[in-house]
């Protein structure tokens, strides 16, 4: 009993420990944000100074454009995440209930495109968009997320669909619904929460999209990747300005994070107790 206690205490301390080491670099950039340029770039670290709000205003200053590369930030990680679930969704029914022998090799296939590095294919795509004129286009940076992110969605919902039993899909066959009622009917309420989750990695994970946002856009199309980036200049770094404008740019994510959080976690644990 008391060795079982002693694990069990360990495991808890050893659990925050590494959670703080985690939060630790969130919470330094929080730190830096309230810090004067002079005290961020001290090099011994400073934890105790009076906090100061100029970096956030600097950062939110008119001239700044905050809201305009947040809006496209917005604009594109909604609108890809949408296009993926809307191409995923027939995809991943198809493999789920209708597999064919080479079900297997497209899934493998899809899954090993996120094994090459984004610079690789960079040339190649920056020609085709210089030549349709979708360099610094709203809907190109859309498309590229979309393409990015589709691999990753089609086999988190394939995977949610594999939880549920094919005997629900063939009963709702002999009844005489079609494929397209069986699906918005039957499945997809089943698989609500997963829909959920993979939307919102999704959503997560083309926001903090950097490489295509800074390589691809200029100022129209400009995520707040390419907003953070502009406080490095010729002059040098600016810590604090950058940390608060850092700051400002993951507020939103790990605001919808925190108050869907519930709904995250399970639709990542959807079918793991039977």
């Amino acid at each position: 009993m008391k060795s079982q206690r002693f694990a069990n205490t360990a495991m808890g301390v050893l659990a925050w420990v590494v959670a703080l080491l985690i939060f630790f670099p969130i919470l330094w950039l929080l730190l830096t944000a309230f810090k004067t340029e002079q005290q961020a770039f001290t090099v011994v670290p400073n934890f105790f100074f009076s906090p100061t709000l100029e970096s956030f205003k600097t950062a939110l200053a008119q001239g700044s454009g905050y809201w305009h590369y947040a809006w496209n930030s917005a604009l594109t990680a909604v609108a890809s995440t949408v296009i993926g679930l809307t191409l995923a969704v027939p995809a991943a029914y198809a493999m789920a209930f209708y597999p064919n022998k080479r079900t297997d090799f497209l899934l493998v296939w899809m899954v090993s495109t996120k094994f090459i590095p984004a610079v690789g294919v960079l040339i190649p795509i920056y020609l085709v968009y210089s030549a349709v004129g979708l360099l610094d286009n709203a809907l190109g940076l859309t498309l590229l997320f979309t393409a990015m992110n589709l691999p990753i969605i089609v086999w988190m919902v394939y995977s949610y669909f594999r939880d549920i039993p094919k005997d629900i899909v063939e009963a709702a066959d002999i009844d005489g619904a079609s494929i397209m009622q069986t699906l918005f009917k039957v499945v997809l309420p089943l698989a609500l929460p997963g829909l959920a989750s993979t939307g919102l990695l999704a959503l997560i994970l083309a926001w903090n999209e950097s490489f295509w946002s800074i390589t691809m856009t200029d100022h129209s199309a400009a995520t707040l990747a390419v907003y953070i980036a502009s406080f490095k200049s010729a002059e040098g770094l600016f810590w604090a300005k950058m940390s608060a404008a850092s700051v400002l740019a993951i507020a939103p994510i790990i605001v919808l994070g925190w108050f869907t959080q519930r709904q995250m976690v399970r639709g990542l644990t959807f079918g793991a107790v039977k």
